[in-house]
């Protein structure tokens, strides 16, 4: 069960109250309307994949076979975002501590045989589709943080409470035009921009552009495999 408790930070609570009172725009409804249907098609579409994928993670590593994890969605509401996994058990607590370069080059020890492939694909974030059906998350949006260190760019980045006003994204402007190591500062002011336009132009652009980059990814890392 996802936990529903906001963060308690003082500062934090403010910015949340902030969220909260931002006014919702009429094409907030027409990007939710097309979440769920985009969201639906995509689960019916892969679900032979994600069904297969679910079997590789078992027999090649074990259980648990999805990955749970606390997220900050709108409102500072914490909810639980899933993955299939992709580290070894208990690798969430050996790198708790590290964030954006710093957690990618301690991830690649962390990673399973299978893990590796479907990081490289991002196929791996397929079971994220239900947390935008679930309307935890959107398709399109800032990326979802955990808690910890929310707080603490909430503290460093004056703007970084913005990212409360729309839901987390499993995808966002700032991946389609940077890559994960960018950092911080820049990230969110390629989210504050998203924030300011999301229009369904800008959301269809970035759902396009994602799906040709995983389709990318997706055939390296199958050629990746075999070589």
């Amino acid at each position: 069960m996802p936990d529903t408790t906001r963060l308690e930070d003082t500062l934090v609570r403010g910015y949340r109250q902030l969220a909260l009172e931002t006014p919702a725009r009429p094409r907030d409804v027409v990007l939710r309307a097309l979440d769920v249907l985009l969201s639906s098609l995509f689960l019916l579409l892969s679900l032979p994949l994600s069904l297969a994928i679910a079997l590789l993670v078992l027999l090649t590593s074990g259980t648990p076979v999805f990955y749970r994890g606390e997220r900050v969605g709108r409102g500072a509401r914490v909810f639980t975002m899933y993955k299939f996994r992709t580290l070894r058990r208990g690798a969430e607590a050996r790198l708790g501590a590290y964030l954006g370069e710093e957690l990618v080059s301690r991830t690649q020890a962390e990673f399973t045989t299978v893990g590796r492939w479907l990081k490289a694909t991002q196929l791996d974030e397929i079971p994220q589709f239900v947390n935008v059906l679930r309307g935890d998350m959107s398709l399109v949006g800032p990326r979802p943080i955990r808690p910890v260190f929310f707080e603490e760019l909430a503290h460093e980045l004056p703007s970084y409470w913005q990212r409360l006003v729309v839901r987390p994204g499993l995808t966002g402007f700032a991946q389609v035009r940077r890559g994960y190591e960018t950092p911080m500062a820049e990230k969110l002011a390629h989210d504050l921009e998203w924030i300011a336009d999301r229009s369904v132009r800008l959301y269809l652009y970035t759902v396009l552009a994602t799906g040709w980059r995983v389709l990318k990814q997706s055939i390296k890392g199958l050629v990746g495999r075999r070589a």
